[in-house]
């Protein structure tokens, strides 16, 4: 979220021009609009992980997989939970 005088700068600026562009850095959680100006955004860890991984949650798990296997095999009373 961007305070409140960046977005209506924004759509003040999309108004007059449609093919104006802004430069999203999420890694650097910043928003380049087209005059220049450079603003920061918050974005909690996990979402921004999944974002740049082009996953979601479900997709993040998955990633895991095999981490998560390993661990409920080492551990005492494991149930396998795949089905193979």
């Amino acid at each position: 979220m961007v305070p409140p005088d960046v977005h209506q700068a924004l759509f003040a600026t999309v108004s007059k021009n449609r093919d104006a562009s802004v430069k999203i850095n999420l890694p650097a959680q910043t928003l380049t609009l087209p005059n220049g100006k450079t603003v920061e955004f918050p974005v909690d860890v996990f979402s921004k992980q999944c974002l740049i991984d082009g996953v979601d949650e479900l997709g993040y798990i998955l990633k895991r997989e095999s981490a998560i296997a390993a661990f409920e095999a080492g551990r005492e009373g494991s149930i396998n939970t795949l089905v193979e």
